[in-house]
């Protein structure tokens, strides 16, 4: 499967096409996006020490990727041998990975908002469940690839310490609007932003929580620039996506004149185009936060 041209052409419709694949008795999904091929499995390299979750290295066209093992990241017993199931190879966050996973079933086109956000009860903030789907006769799980990554190497991550390297800051008063669903990610922005000077911050889980406070308050007769003064989005969130938050901000005239910044793991050359057909002011890819701050500066400050 290597089919990424044709694929949701239009931006904004708060769509996302999901990759089903199976490990044990469950489903779950990975964004049709991040999925550059499904491949049978190759020899790998043993790296001796490396994370339990990683089965070792492969080369692939060139590139040298590391094989992440689902079931070990899921906490499931060994079934799938090394030369077994199938490799789905992504790309996000400016990496490349290998998801080593027991079939590869189907692709499904869904709404963002037919996924729901996991209830509190059974996540927190170490679940790699970012959102359910449920279907007649089960339920797809959306898992959340970018802290299964960051949990093996969080030097991948955001950091702080990118940050501190633009030097002492100024605080600023200007109100900022962020729509992010991982908990990780909103403690890493809110630690990230504060110490770029940036200490205002409303957080939301999704783009129609952040949408709603937004058009709430200009019901109420104040004015979208006395609100917030700037939104970073992420795109791939429950209910409403990134993409699709940013262009309701767009069709709405009170609200239309916002910098919006999307942040998120999907921003590459091939794909920028999607945020500038809804409007996005700049796009800026997982983790680079200090490049973020500096188009923070350049559109607020």
């Amino acid at each position: 499967m290597q089919r990424q041209d044709g694929i949701l052409l239009e931006s904004g419709t708060n769509e996302i096409e999901i990759v089903e694949f199976e490990i044990g008795n469950n489903r779950y999904g990975i964004n049709v996006i991040k999925v550059k091929e499904i491949i049978l499995p190759t020899p790998i390299t043993i790296i001796p020490h490396a994370h339990p979750s990683i089965e070792g290295i492969i080369q692939l066209r060139g590139d040298v990727l590391p094989v992440i093992d689902m079931e070990t990241v899921m906490g499931l017993p060994k079934t799938i041998g090394k030369n077994e199931g199938k490799y789905i190879v992504a790309a996000f966050n400016q990496q490349q990975v290998v998801f080593h996973v027991q079939d590869v079933s189907q692709i499904h086109r869904v709404s963002w908002d037919q996924i729901e956000k996991p209830a509190d009860l059974y996540s927190g903030d170490t679940t790699q469940v970012i959102g359910v789907i449920k279907r007649s006769e089960d339920m797809l799980l959306l898992l959340d690839f970018e802290k299964i990554v960051l949990d093996i190497n969080p030097e991948s991550g955001i950091r702080v310490e990118e940050v501190k390297k633009l030097g002492v800051r100024e605080r600023s008063d200007k109100r900022i609007l962020v729509a992010e669903d991982s908990p990780l990610l909103r403690k890493l922005l809110n630690d990230t932003l504060t110490e770029a000077g940036y200490a205002n911050i409303e957080f939301f889980e999704n783009g129609k929580d952040a949408l709603a406070y937004l058009e709430n308050a200009i019901a109420s007769g104040k004015k979208a620039q006395e609100v917030v003064q700037l939104i970073i989005t992420d795109i791939e969130m429950p209910q409403m996506d990134g993409h699709h938050f940013t262009k309701r901000i767009r069709e709405n005239e009170q609200s239309a004149m916002l910098p919006v910044i999307i942040f998120s793991s999907l921003i590459t050359d091939e794909l920028k185009h999607k945020g500038e057909n809804v409007g996005a002011n700049d796009q800026v890819s997982k983790p680079e936060i200090a490049e973020l701050v500096l188009k923070m500066d350049q559109y607020i400050l």
